[in-house]
């Protein structure tokens, strides 16, 4: 496996475990908020000038994970932060997406995708989120026991842990999930067909109805999505709530990619969740 493993400001190098990052399947089984202070992007090549890049998209995605405030994405503030972001990163890493296949150009490394690993410091970043008046999330975070309807023409189906239909969408949620540093809770098919709950009627049903389906796999708070296709959006309609200590949170956006409306409905749960206001 390609990879390049550097250690920032110090002798050595420290093994990051990237297994934690790649294997998404993990992030329902580990307590993501052990890496809150860890980012990962793709970059082109091991080039300066790409992992610069990398750091500061890095940076960002940190900055939101520990606070829980989505609303810093594409924040203005952030500039200077991200023009200096190398700064703030104690070691990264690279994990070859290419490994096993033949090389493409004479290097074999221009033109190659990697995975960026980057740990940041610490007392760095919790600077940085206090200089923009917030400050990290770092109480016990609630498991979301995630229901996601899927509606694209007549097919109709719910996300659940097992179901080979929905694998690409379980690997997005869970790689949604690493990247905001939470953990969710998937129904299986199993624990669907005793709870009766048809897809039609998911976004309807009583939370005491859905919160069986994920009891036994560290569901505390019900997160559920309706995601329609839309030829005219040329993307995902989709249409969110969460139900938290009796008040029913909504929000919804259009014409994304499923990827993306994963992560915007697990950082907008995230932020309710941190204090940092209502999601959307």
């Amino acid at each position: 496996m390609g990879r390049q493993s550097k250690r920032i400001g110090a002798r050595g190098a420290i093994p990051l475990a990237l297994a934690a990052l790649f294997a998404c399947c993990v992030a329902s089984l580990a307590d993501a908020t052990d890496n809150l202070y860890r980012a990962q992007t793709v970059v082109t090549g091991q080039g300066e000038a790409n992992r610069t890049v990398g750091f500061a998209a890095c940076l960002e995605d940190v900055l939101i994970k520990v606070s829980g405030a989505l609303t810093l994405a594409g924040d203005p503030r952030l500039a200077p932060y991200k023009a200096k972001a190398g700064d703030f990163v104690r070691a990264y890493d690279y994990h070859d997406q290419m490994s096993g296949e033949a090389k493409r150009d004479e290097q074999g490394t221009r033109d190659r995708p990697y995975d960026l690993v980057a740990d940041f410091d610490k007392r760095k970043i919790d600077d940085t989120l206090a200089a923009l008046g917030l400050k990290p999330w770092l109480s016990p975070r609630p498991r979301l026991g995630v229901f996601v309807e899927m509606e694209q023409g007549a097919s109709q189906y719910i996300v659940t842990s097992d179901a080979k239909q929905s694998d690409l969408q379980r690997e997005s949620l869970l790689a949604a999930a690493l990247k905001r540093g939470m953990v969710v809770a998937l129904p299986s098919v199993a624990a669907l067909q005793k709870s009766g709950i048809t897809p039609a009627e998911l976004m309807a049903a009583p939370v005491s109805i859905l919160a069986p389906a994920v009891s036994g796999r560290g569901g505390d708070v019900l997160l559920r999505g309706h995601l329609v296709w839309s030829d005219q959006d040329l993307g995902w309609i989709s249409e969110w709530q969460m139900d938290l200590r009796g008040q029913l949170h909504r929000w919804q956006f259009r014409g994304v990619t499923f990827d993306e409306a994963f992560r915007r409905a697990l950082g907008g749960a995230a932020q309710i969740l941190s204090g940092n206001g209502e999601a959307g």
